[in-house]
């Protein structure tokens, strides 16, 4: 049987969309090739036409997942300190907890990307420094940037850690209160 000329290209497509939220959801070193392409009704085998490992695999999940989150919270267009606030609103929202699958990749990935290879942090380095780069204009302050940055990151992986969720909307919450504070401070200067 003969595919389509883009019959590769879309189930490279459907292998990422499937393997970025599986690994979103539960992590992606737990889910074996197979386990991966049997997901989108593959055999493992066909996999290597595809990726030549899963480290590969790796690096272009996490360039995809990376590029979508800096859309989303850089966004396209003009950027303005508002945008950047409802952009945190949503970040430290309960909905963003019990969704991983459907929001950023550092919270969930970042460990599994600190041990990865160098190729892949390089690639997350790139991306993450695009956000933060984005955020340091609006804000006018490198470190301000990173602040609010990995505090936010920080604040979603404490509060998947946490089983009640009136701890976990406390620590989105003062997050959030506190990164506005900071952001109100400094628009009175």
């Amino acid at each position: 049987m003969r595919y389509s000329a883009n019959h590769k290209m879309e189930t490279r497509e459907k292998l990422l969309t499937s393997s970025a939220m599986s690994a979103k959801k539960s992590g992606f070193s737990t889910v074996g090739v197979d386990g991966l392409m049997k997901a989108i009704g593959l055999s493992g085998g066909a996999f290597y036409s595809h990726f030549s490992s899963k480290d590969e695999l790796f690096k272009a999940i996490v360039e995809r997942e990376l590029s979508q989150s800096l859309e989303r919270l850089s966004g396209s267009g003009v950027m303005d300190s508002m945008k950047l606030e409802r952009c945190l609103k949503q970040y430290l929202s309960m909905s963003h907890v019990e969704q991983p699958e459907a929001g950023c990749a550092l919270p969930v990935l970042g460990a599994e990307i600190a041990r990865s290879d160098m190729s892949v942090r390089e690639a997350a380095q790139s991306w993450i420094c695009r956000l933060h780069e984005s955020w340091a204009r609006i804000l006018e302050s490198d470190s301000l940037a990173w602040a609010i940055l990995s505090q936010c990151v920080g604040a979603l992986v404490v509060a998947r850690m946490l089983a009640a969720p009136e701890l976990q909307q406390e620590v989105l919450s003062s997050s959030h209160d506190e990164i506005s504070h900071r952001l109100a401070e400094r628009q009175s200067n």
